[in-house]
């Protein structure tokens, strides 16, 4: 399995729906590439395709093909997707056999499921290190023959080498000077000036240190991979005739009604029909704690039921469910570079034919110009070839942006590309909608003052009696914080914008706000102090009277989430300024932004007053983010550089469009994706600097003719372990 990296070809995005020759790149998932008419999308698992190295082979071969429109390539998954015309697959398959490469389709819509990997013999490897070994033990006591120390020798690269020199010699052939081309040529050039103890000890630890990267970049691979283990292979579901039977989730329909055991991962989306239980949603949302879930709750795929037996009615197809949404999803923000990571690709276009010219100029200029020696300046020239790959520096960047995506996905926030995961540390500017983002969305009554002394719980009855039959959610709220059971209302009529009012035995009731109260002349200056005092403490007033006098005050607020003091107050701390963006009048938006702590608040907002905020900050120089659950918020969230989406699971449109998709409803996870994000950024930085450093220090050294080949591979292939491990850092829980 080759992990070495090459130099990255140009990364286009072609406009959608657009003809490209030659074939384009999209970096988008399957599900984000527009087709073309008649034009078909193949997606083709490439176990060999591991890199740069392999995606510049892939690239050059199949887009001067004809009927191939687009080309996109997932490197972590081993994925490439095609957009290409009928009949042309075989042809694809072939050219890609042509390279050394096996192509197998994978099936429409669903992930990128991992083939099982052919493991080749340990032995070749082991007695090629023993044979080099002892080539360089002889070699170096003069123990032995030349020839049999060049047989040693020979052995050991043929053992070790003969896969890299055959990818070498593909390389070569289609003019691209990666990593295996680079290797076989110093190498080969080592022989030739007899340096066989060295060529053998430099093809021998290349394979080792190869082989070791492999396995660290399959933790990476696995880290989004494994998400697909969350959901079991079946469910129980229940027949036509009453029974039970255990069957695959794809071929479970929507309606069908499923039992799960206690301890048993839920399969599908539904909704509780019966049973009570707890159920963990830790892997799809992130939440710490188990939630109740009864009659008319709803499930998730991928979370575990826990105490009781439940039932419940399918809502989603296994291909459709939030969990494969999440998947395919995440597998299409791999598919995206980030800033950084563009970056990178570009400095390697030019940093490996600028070192093999260097390498060049190295063995041929000091011979011909200073009559210095060709035997020391070729060897320092092949040794330059080995450090000119930019492997660790090209590697590092997809490495570490995926292990934040896994790293997010694990607390139930689902980013939507590495540009978004890198943008994050930018952020110092927050604007968040009220309701349903601070709030918990539904009102509820918070106070009841009875005007007169007598009959105070009578009036309680009434007023929940005539708020039953209305069906705003301030009625609503009234309505059911009465237990008893409701009053007969005769005449009952609603009063656009100002209430309700109904006959209840025998008496006429109007039940609404001040407005109304007003203008029944029932609002004297005591009664309008008070209101004004509930109204600042951002309360929603309702009052019950009669045709001579109001006998109730009752006041509905929508409640603080236990979350929103605590995120914002992080937000806080990690120097980021909070706005509050709400339709709600400016006494209950400055209220509720009073609770929890928020810099600024704004009320009566339309959704275009929303978007021109975020403009405004933009245009102060600031980096902003906007958090939101509704339609209204939908300009404001596309115009900010970070769009959030609360309260995701479940939910098609949100992880669709937006940016980053909080799965539950906690806001602490915007400062934790901050966090996430500045870590990332920090060790992309680390990465950058070691490779670029280590690289620039030894060729330093290779020029004045302090370094060997076998140092140069050391440096090389230790550099890129070091930023691979050092990029899976971001997996630690």
């Amino acid at each position: 399995m080759s992990t070495r990296c090459g130099a990255q070809a140009p990364d286009t995005l072609p406009a959608k729906g657009s003809r490209c020759s030659p074939a384009a790149t999209v970096t988008g998932s399957p599900a984000e590439v527009v087709p073309l008419p008649g034009l078909q999308l193949s997606r083709l698992r490439i176990e060999q395709m591991d890199c740069p190295t392999e995606e510049q082979l892939i690239r050059n071969k199949l887009a001067g093909m004809p009927g191939i429109a687009t080309l996109q390539f997932n490197l972590l998954q081993r994925v490439l997707t095609v957009q290409h015309a009928a009949g042309v697959l075989p042809a694809v398959l072939a050219a890609l056999g042509e390279l050394g490469f096996s192509g197998v389709p994978q099936a429409e819509g669903g992930a990128a499921t991992a083939l099982p990997a052919s493991k080749k013999p340990w032995w070749p490897l082991a007695l090629a290190g023993v044979a080099a070994l002892g080539a360089e033990l002889l070699h170096f006591a003069q123990l032995a023959p030349e020839w049999l120390v060049a047989a040693l020798a020979l052995l050991a690269i043929l053992g070790s080498g003969l896969g890299t020199y055959r990818k070498g010699w593909i390389a070569l052939k289609h003019r691209n000077l990666n990593i295996n081309a680079l290797m076989s040529i110093a190498v080969t050039g080592a022989v030739l000036i007899g340096q066989w103890p060295e060529a053998a000890m430099v093809m021998v630890l290349f394979a080792v240190a190869e082989l070791i990267e492999a396995g660290s970049l399959e933790r990476a691979r696995h880290a989004i991979s494994g998400l697909m283990a969350l959901s079991p292979p079946q469910a129980t579901v229940q027949q036509a005739d009453g029974s039970w039977l255990e069957t695959a989730l794809q071929d479970i329909g929507i309606g069908a009604l499923v039992r799960v055991r206690p301890g048993e991962r839920i399969g599908l989306d539904g909704e509780v029909t019966t049973g009570h239980s707890t159920v963990d949603q830790a892997p799809i949302t992130g939440e710490s704690l188990p939630l109740e879930k009864g009659p008319g709750d709803p499930l998730y795929a991928g979370t575990i039921n826990q105490a009781g037996a439940l039932e419940f009615r399918v809502l989603a197809a296994a291909d459709n469910s939030t969990l494969a949404r999440i998947i395919h999803a995440v597998e299409a923000a791999q598919a995206s570079r980030a800033p950084t990571q563009r970056f990178v690709d570009r400095f390697a276009r030019i940093y490996t034919p600028a070192v093999f010219a260097l390498a060049l100029a190295v063995a041929v200029l000091p011979p011909l110009l200073l009559a210095a020696p060709w035997y020391d300046w070729i060897y320092r020239a092949l040794v330059l070839l080995v450090v000119a790959c930019p492997c660790a520096l090209v590697i590092s960047t997809p490495v570490t942006i995926v292990s934040g995506l896994a790293a997010a996905a694990r607390k139930g926030i689902l980013v939507k590309g590495g540009v978004y995961l890198e943008a994050g540390h930018k952020l110092d500017f927050l604007a968040l909608d009220k309701t349903g983002t601070l709030t918990h969305g539904k009102p509820v009554q918070t106070d009841y003052l009875p005007l007169q002394a007598e009959h105070a719980e009578y009036f309680r009855r009434v007023a929940a009696s005539l708020a039953g039959r209305s069906d705003h959610p301030v009625s609503q709220a009234i309505s059911q914080a009465e237990a008893g059971s409701p009053l007969a209302v005769e005449h009952f009529s609603a009063l656009p914008g100002r209430g309700v009012r109904g006959r209840i035995e025998g008496t006429d009731y109007q039940l609404g706000n001040q407005r109304l109260v007003e203008e029944l002349g029932l609002c004297p200056p005591a009664l309008q102090s008070t209101l004004e005092q509930l109204e600042q403490q951002g309360k929603s007033v309702v009052l019950l009277c009669d045709a001579q006098r109001a006998l109730a005050l009752f006041a509905v607020a929508d409640t603080v989430k236990a979350s929103s003091r605590e995120a914002i107050s992080q937000l806080h701390a990690l120097g980021v300024k909070t706005l509050m963006l709400s339709g709600d009048n400016p006494h209950t938006a400055n209220a509720i932004a009073g609770q929890v702590g928020i810099d600024e608040a704004r009320g009566n907002l339309l959704p275009e007053d929303k978007l021109q905020a975020i403009t405004a900050l933009q245009a102060h120089g600031h980096v902003v983010g906007m958090v939101g659950d509704g339609s209204n918020d939908a300009p404001a969230l596309a115009q900010a550089e970070i769009g959030f989406a609360m309260a995701a699971a479940g939910t098609d449109t949100a992880i669709e469009t937006a940016d980053v998709a909080l799965m539950d409803d906690d806001l602490r996870k915007i400062p934790a994706f901050i966090r996430l994000s500045r870590r990332t950024v920090r060790i992309l930085r680390q990465n950058i600097v070691l490779a670029l450093g280590i690289k620039a220090l030894f060729l330093g050294f290779t020029v004045v003719g302090e370094a060997s080949m076998w140092m140069a591979v050391f440096a090389d292939m230790g550099v890129s372990l070091l930023v691979v491990f050092n990029g899976l850092r971001l997996l630690r829980k």
